[in-house]
C-alpha cells in the first residue's frame, strides 16, 4: 500500500476498487467498432468496422454545470452521468453524426467507490441510450479541491457521419418548418438561476409540489436530460432534414439561429407544444419575465429539426413511433431574429 500517499488524502486502494466496480457497467456499452476494455492507457475504436466511404468525425465535450449541486443536496448520484452523456451526444447529433464512443472525467476530493460506481452507472446508461461505447475515463482524487461529498463530472464524445450526409444548416431556407421534440424537463442548463429562484422563494428540494404532481422538487429538477440519438438518427435516414438544433444554454434565442443563413429569422408559435409545469413554476416563483424564459430554458423543447413543410407529417409520425412527442412549433422567415407569437 502507498501509505505516504494515503496520509496526504489519496486512497489508491479505493481507486482500484472503483475500477473493479465499474467494469461491468463499461462492458454493457460495447458496440460495433469498440475495442479492448477499461484499463488501457487510451480508449480504442475501429472506424473501419463501420464501412463508411468519406467519414467525418464530429466531437463534443461538456459538463453538467450546477445541476450537480442539486444532486449533492438530494444525495442522488445515479442519473447525473446520463446528463453528462446527453449534453455531449445531443450536440454531435446536431450535425447528423452518430455518437461512437464516450469518455468521462470525474474529479472529487475523496474517492468513495460506491458513489463513483453510481455516477459511472449513470454514464453507462446514457451510453446505452445513445448507442455509443464507454471506452475509457478518469477518476481524479484531489484532496482540498472539492468539499466533502462534492465532485465534478465532464465528458467527451466522438461521432461520425458520411460527408455527403453532414447537416450544417446550409440548406435551411425561408418557409422551412421547425419540428420540435419534447424535453424531459430542465435538462442541464439554467441551474444557477434555478438554484437562486429556489433559495429566494424559501423552497427546499425535498418539498413536495402539488403543481408538479406531488413530486419532490429536487427529483423533478434531477430528471435526466433526454438523449435523442436513436429517434433522430432514424429521422435523418428517412426524411430530408436541413438543420438540427440542440436547445441548451441560451434557450431558443441562442441555439436555433445557429442553423440559419444571413437574412433569415424565426417565428415560434407558443401553444403548439406543452410548456412543462416546472417552467411555469420557475417563472412564477422567480418573477422571471415570460419572454426571458425562452432565452434561458428549453421550455419543453429539447431538440428541433428544420425541414421542408411537406416533410413534417412524416417526421412527426417517425418520432411519435419512437415514443417522442413532436409537433411543428414554427417556421423560418425572412426577418432576422426570434419572434415568439
Amino acid at each position: 500500500m502507498a501509505q505516504s500517499y494515503e496520509k496526504s488524502g489519496v486512497n489508491l486502494e479505493a481507486g482500484y476498487e472503483v475500477v473493479r466496480r465499474i467494469k461491468q457497467h463499461v462492458a454493457s456499452t460495447a458496440r460495433v467498432g469498440s475495442m479492448g476494455n477499461i484499463g488501457s492507457f487510451g480508449g480504442m475504436f475501429d472506424l473501419s468496422a463501420l464501412g463508411l466511404k468519406e467519414p467525418v468525425l464530429v466531437s463534443g465535450t461538456d459538463g453538467v454545470g450546477t445541476k450537480l449541486k442539486i444532486a449533492f443536496a438530494m444525495d442522488k448520484h445515479d442519473t447525473i452521468g446520463i446528463d453528462a452523456v446527453a449534453m455531449c451526444v445531443n450536440d454531435v447529433l446536431a450535425q447528423g453524426a452518430e455518437p461512437l464512443f464516450f469518455l468521462d472525467y470525474v474529479a472529487l476530493g475523496h474517492n468513495i467507490p460506491a458513489k463513483v460506481e453510481a455516477i459511472v452507472a449513470g454514464v453507462a446508461e446514457g451510453c446505452r441510450q445513445a448507442g455509443c461505447a464507454l471506452v475509457g475515463g478518469e477518476t481524479a482524487e484531489m484532496p482540498g479541491m472539492y468539499p466533502d461529498g462534492e465532485y465534478d463530472i465532464a465528458g467527451f464524445t466522438t461521432g461520425v457521419v458520411e460527408k455527403s450526409r453532414l447537416i450544417d444548416g446550409s440548406r435551411v431556407k425561408v418557409g422551412d418548418v421547425l419540428v420540435g421534440i419534447a424535453s424531459s424537463g430542465v435538462h442541464s442548463n439554467g441551474f444557477s438561476l434555478v438554484r437562486r429562484i429556489v433559495a429566494d422563494a424559501d423552497l427546499h428540494y425535498s418539498d413536495e409540489i402539488e403543481e408538479l404532481g406531488g413530486r419532490k422538487l429536487g427529483e423533478v429538477l434531477l430528471t435526466p436530460t433526454k438523449i435523442y440519438v436513436k429517434p433522430v438518427l432514424r429521422l435523418i435516414r428517412e426524411c430530408d432534414v436541413h438543420g438540427i438544433c440542440h436547445i441548451t444554454g441560451g434557450g431558443f434565442d441562442e441555439n436555433i439561429p445557429r442553423v440559419l443563413q444571413p437574412g433569415q429569422g424565426l417565428e415560434i408559435r407558443e401553444g403548439s407544444w406543452e410548456i412543462l409545469p416546472i417552467f411555469r413554476m420557475l417563472e412564477k416563483w422567480g418573477g422571471v419575465p415570460h419572454r426571458e424564459m425562452f432565452n434561458i430554458f428549453n421550455m419543453g423543447i429539447g431538440m428541433i429539426a428544420v425541414m421542408d413543410a411537406a416533410q413534417a407529417p412524416k417526421a412527426i409520425e417517425i418520432l411519435e413511433a419512437a415514443g417522442e412527442k413532436a409537433s411543428v412549433i414554427g417556421k423560418v422567415t425572412d426577418q432576422e431574429g426570434v419572434c415568439i407569437v
